[in-house]
């Protein structure tokens, strides 16, 4: 999850700075991006990167990670969690007023060195409570990399859950797993409803 939203966070901010480029392409290429992974299931979306890139091109010519099904996991989770991130993080960049980036051009500002210093730090305050939100559905879409047979060396709960299950003929590891899950991502809810509440009383 942790990698998987990291490398999300990444695409997310890259596409998301290319839907505001001034470059037509640029945005083409971010809006196509943003629409067909959003459009895609996020279970489609892990079978075409786990499964479709080997037999596309060739298990051993994909870098090494990608051979693997944690490593395709990874990227495909980050890919998903890319597409929604982006709107979220340019949602945040156009609620920066306008006066401000107006002012540190006519200081000479780089426009890079304005994004940087000006407009990001407020926008990600700003979507604090949206970016806690999408950790918590990719933390729950992570069950779908059973499909790729992730190890259970590898710590994927389902997956854990499901071969100790079939191993005992029990049904209570994948209880347990399912009290994983909401151990974890129940207080990502709350920390999330708890910024967002933050967040509102400091632009009261």
């Amino acid at each position: 999850t942790a990698i998987g939203y990291l490398g999300g966070l990444v695409i997310g901010l890259v596409v998301a700075l290319m839907r505001q480029s001034q470059v037509p392409p640029a945005r083409v290429i971010a809006s196509v991006y943003i629409e067909v992974f959003r459009a895609l299931p996020a279970l489609l979306t892990i079978l075409i990167v786990g499964f479709g890139l080997p037999i596309a091109f060739g298990a051993e010519n994909l870098p090494g990670f990608l051979a693997q099904p944690w490593g395709a996991g990874c990227l495909a989770l980050a890919l998903v969690a890319g597409a929604y991130l982006a709107e979220t993080i340019r949602a945040g960049i156009e609620a920066v007023p306008r006066g401000q980036v107006e002012a540190a051009r006519s200081l000479g500002m780089p426009t890079g060195v304005t994004m940087r210093s000006i407009v990001l730090p407020q926008a990600f305050r700003v979507i604090l409570p949206p970016l806690t939100n999408e950790l918590v559905l990719l933390l729950k879409d992570t069950s779908l990399l059973a499909v790729l047979g992730v190890a259970i060396g590898q710590r994927e709960l389902t997956t854990w859950g499901r071969t100790i299950s079939n191993a005992i003929g029990n049904y209570t590891p994948l209880i347990a797993a399912a009290v994983c899950y909401l151990v974890i991502t129940l207080p990502l809810t709350f920390l999330a409803r708890w910024v967002e509440r933050r967040t509102q009383a400091d632009r009261r």
